[in-house]
């Protein structure tokens, strides 16, 4: 069973919050909360308190389940309301700035038997892509027709003048 924690009109451009985002999507919450607690950025604060609240809402819907099997199931970071302002700008113009903020949503989800089993079929794969099979061994390199039948040209001898 999934839980659902939002957090709206937070003013942050959407941009800065999809790079903390990026980080724990798809992590247990466990990680993704020690790396939202020792990242610099401002937006990491409240996104860590969204993703607690995120955990408090499942814990609430299954009160028998055991916490330390959620992931980071989904979050998305939508663009929220722009709020318009004017700079003072050489003669006599004013620029328009536009303060950005944003809306987050977090699912979190416990992890099933076939995504433990796809991640764990991923990481033997990258295993067995990092080391090359020692019995394997690589086929000899030989001329082809063309390179071995073609004649070298001769080079022209310098004639002076």
């Amino acid at each position: 069973m999934e839980a659902v924690a939002k957090l709206n009109n937070y003013p942050t451009s959407p941009r800065k919050m999809r790079l903390l985002v990026d980080l724990i999507r798809g992590m247990h919450v466990e990680k993704a909360l020690a790396v939202l607690e020792h990242n610099p950025k401002h937006p990491a604060v409240p996104l860590r308190k969204l993703v607690m609240s995120a955990i408090n809402n499942w814990k609430q819907s299954n009160e028998g389940g055991d916490e330390n099997t959620l992931i980071v199931k989904t979050i998305m970071v939508d663009g929220a309301r722009v709020i318009k302002r004017m700079r003072p700008a050489p003669q006599g113009r004013g620029y328009r700035v536009r303060k950005r903020s944003n809306h987050v949503t977090v699912v979190v989800d416990t992890t099933t038997a076939g995504a433990e089993a796809k991640l764990a079929k991923s990481k033997k794969a990258e295993a067995v892509a990092e080391v090359p099979a020692e019995n394997e061994a690589a086929p000899k390199k030989t001329a082809t027709k063309k390179a071995a039948a073609a004649p070298k040209k001769a080079k022209a001898p310098a004639t002076k003048k």
